[in-house]
């Protein structure tokens, strides 16, 4: 974003003299409305020229820049939408590989709150006793709102060893603090069991760059060992790649059925198809609850729209809304949001989540104890439909 930077600061600084600029023998024309749009950030450039003036105290030209684009993300106030530097892009790319060293959290944003969703098995998160519906109100004493969701995310990871104290607030206990020390996670997104002779269960924790590949190979191992009915538990999956979702979804719809479709500012449509699977007809029951997001939803409305599995559980989180990661240069990249995404009957679930076809609470006094299957209340009512698909 070097060059861009440089570019853009000698565009401001004589675009107030003439909307033409030759640049290295290169005509580059501004439109009214752009050099309009331009002028309102010569305020950047004032305020710059003050701070030299005036601050007493370092001041680092490549900080004001990356301050002031992540001020004008901020500003849009959707999470969703943020500048990252290089070490934060780093970060992003790590854990969507499925790996990354920081605390064992999937968190996500809601109502200017960062909640925590779910907690990693053999985590330090799960070891000092960190549980979902938390809220992360301050990494390392710096507050932190639903609109630095990937600021937390960035303060909370790395180097394996080193530590981080997460100022929490929990319902039942007030605000208190956690001090963690990192360690290695490694993500496995997909895990699969046979629960009897011919009920089989898949989780997935979030989509990752190899999460359809492994669901697709736990289902076929399932079905291999006489799988007759599967349960899909989609509960504290936060999303992930659009892709691999379609991918997974895939295996229960039939080929060429619309699996989701984008619609972005321009009205630009674009449909995403199933491509087919060995999965097709095979009786299906999802759970699903309030951390259950974006990609996972799409699964789940997949699942509703096309009538082939029982949603049950707690209602959706209600992101309905499709980012895309833009290279800005230098490492760092833009990760914006460019539309929104329509369930194959057309709904855009942005903020209302989808209903489950079976709705089961989990009382809060069991969130607070260790994880128990056999007490689990969605769980049992999931194994319940599931055995009664078995034909």
């Amino acid at each position: 974003m070097g060059n861009k930077k440089k570019w853009l600061s000698w565009t401001l600084a004589i675009v107030l003299i003439t909307n033409t600029i030759t640049l290295l023998g290169t005509r580059i024309y501004i439109s009214r409305n752009e050099s309009a749009a331009i002028s309102k950030f010569q305020k950047l450039f004032e305020v710059r020229n003050e701070l030299y003036k005036y601050y007493d105290g370092k001041i680092d030209d490549a900080v004001l820049a990356e301050g002031a684009v992540k001020g004008m993300t901020s500003a849009l106030n959707d999470p969703y939408t943020v500048f990252m530097n290089k070490k934060e892009f780093e970060d992003f790319n790590t854990q969507t590989e499925g790996n990354y060293s920081g605390v064992g959290l999937q968190v996500q944003a809601k109502e200017d709150n960062i909640v925590i969703v779910d907690v990693f098995e053999d985590s330090p998160s799960k070891a000092a006793g960190i549980l979902p519906k938390d809220i992360i109100e301050k990494v390392n004493g710096t507050d932190v709102t639903g609109k630095e969701l990937e600021k937390a995310v960035s303060l909370m990871k790395g180097k394996e060893g080193t530590e981080v104290t997460l100022t929490l607030y929990r319902e039942s206990k007030g605000n208190f603090d956690v001090k963690l020390k990192r360690k290695k996670i490694n993500l496995v997104t997909v895990k699969g069991e046979m629960l009897n002779d011919n009920i089989g269960m898949i989780q997935v924790s979030m989509f990752d760059e190899n999460t359809a590949k492994n669901f697709t190979s736990k289902l076929k191992e399932l079905q291999g060992k006489g799988m007759k009915s599967l349960i899909v538990d989609l509960r504290g999956n936060p999303g992930g790649l659009l892709d691999e979702c379609v991918d997974m979804v895939s295996n229960f719809v039939p080929k060429d059925k619309v699996i989701v479709s984008t619609i972005d500012k321009y009205k630009n449509k674009k449909e995403y198809k199933s491509k087919g699977g060995d999965a097709i007809g095979v009786p299906l029951t999802v759970l699903t609850n309030e951390g259950t997001a974006s990609a996972s939803e799409i699964f789940s409305g997949a699942v509703r729209d096309y009538k082939i599995g029982t949603l049950v559980g707690k209602k959706t989180f209600g992101k309905g809304v499709v980012q895309t990661i833009l290279d800005t240069g230098d490492g760092t990249a833009l990760k914006v949001t460019v539309s929104k995404y329509y369930t194959p009957n057309g709904e855009n679930i942005h903020h209302t989540g989808i209903k489950p076809d079976v709705e089961v609470e989990y009382p809060d006094d069991l969130r607070q104890k260790a994880y128990d299957r056999n007490t689990d209340p969605q769980f049992s009512k999931a194994l319940e439909i599931a055995k009664d698909k078995v034909k």
